[in-house]
């Protein structure tokens, strides 16, 4: 017979949490540094346009608020070997895995779309509203991670 809650499930749970945070911080950290340089380069050009054009770093910064939460929920629920089965610990650490690598997509996304956008508009600023709707695109695939996360959690039975 297999045992359920051999001594290493939290391991699961414990990655999982640790995945949802690392990867989702580094997407964030990806978007942000990359549209912080277009933001930099565009503010040469037009620095009265450098308020309006921190909207790709603000939603780069979010998505590493979707990889807390999925960490905070794994971590609220982890409990000793025996009461912790290793099922949950699968879970948890899809769940992490779903938020964090997802995240770290759209990182990447927000990045690439608000250095470029932001240096567009910069030249021509009738892409500003182009921008924002491919910004929003890129976003809302942290935005399903979290979603399928946040099932598994609440869905584990």
């Amino acid at each position: 017979m297999v045992e359920e809650s051999p001594m290493y499930s939290s391991f699961f749970g414990v990655m999982g949490a640790t995945s949802a945070v690392v990867f989702g911080a580094m997407g964030a950290a990806y978007g942000t540094a990359k549209s912080g340089t277009g933001i930099a380069a565009m503010a040469v050009m037009r620095p009265e346009a450098i308020t309006k054009s921190i909207i790709p770093v603000v939603m780069a910064g979010i998505i590493a608020i979707y990889g807390l939460v999925v960490g905070i929920l794994i971590a609220s629920n982890l409990k000793a070997a025996p009461e912790y089965k290793l099922h949950t610990g699968f879970v948890h650490l899809g769940a992490g895995l779903a938020v964090g690598l997802s995240g770290l997509a759209a990182g990447y996304a927000v990045g690439i779309v608000g250095d470029a956008g932001v240096r567009g508009t910069a030249q021509q600023p009738r892409l500003y509203v182009g921008m924002i709707l491919i910004l929003i695109f890129a976003e809302v695939l942290g935005l399903y991670g979290l979603i399928v996360a946040i099932y598994m959690i609440f869905n584990n039975k």
